[in-house]
């Protein structure tokens, strides 16, 4: 069985086997297989124009916001859900909570992504489209019990410093 890959089953020395692209992870005597989908190509970079200065942007902790932007993760988690859908700006904020080389490590164990080090924050770093919203969409990004705004097209932008607000904003940059 050429392809698979095999996990121990708890104590009970039984593996289970999945494709290639999954990644598994025992859960006591029970195995959970977390289906990865891998990056085609990189989000390309696209360029500010008039109707992405008029977007609303959600702010998001790093290095969620980098992962979101360059098309790793496909879903946002959120207390409430969201009836918005449409392109939508993603804000890298300040907060370097997630940052530690220690998060970071557990983060590329968890979603098998190798994170860079040093993120731009403070900042709109890229645009998503919010495409649908649910409980219960098929991502391994998604944390049950939260909303999860579906995104698509991520696309990066060239850094635009500009404050972070809660919720959805109207972003207001400085004289360029």
């Amino acid at each position: 069985m050429a392809g698979l890959i095999t996990s121990p089953m708890g104590n009970s020395g039984a593996t289970a086997q999945a494709k290639p692209g999954t990644r598994c992870g025992a859960v006591g005597a029970r195995i959970k297989l977390i289906r990865t989908k891998p990056r085609k190509k990189a989000s390309p970079i696209v360029r500010w124009s008039r109707g992405l200065k008029n977007l609303r942007a959600l702010s998001v902790r790093q290095p969620w916001a980098w992962l979101i932007v360059n098309g790793y993760k496909d879903v946002e988690n959120r207390s409430r859900a969201t009836k918005y859908r449409g392109p939508l700006l993603i804000h890298a904020g300040l907060s370097r909570a997630n940052l530690s080389d220690e998060k970071l490590e557990a983060f590329e164990r968890r979603y098998g992504v190798k994170l860079p080090r040093e993120y731009e924050q403070g900042g709109i770093v890229g645009v998503v489209d919010v495409a649908e919203c649910n409980d219960r969409p098929n991502s391994i990004w998604h944390d049950h019990g939260w909303s999860g705004w579906v995104l698509a097209k991520p696309r990066r932008l060239p850094f635009r410093p500009c404050k972070g607000a809660l919720s959805f904003f109207k972003p207001k940059f400085g004289k360029a």
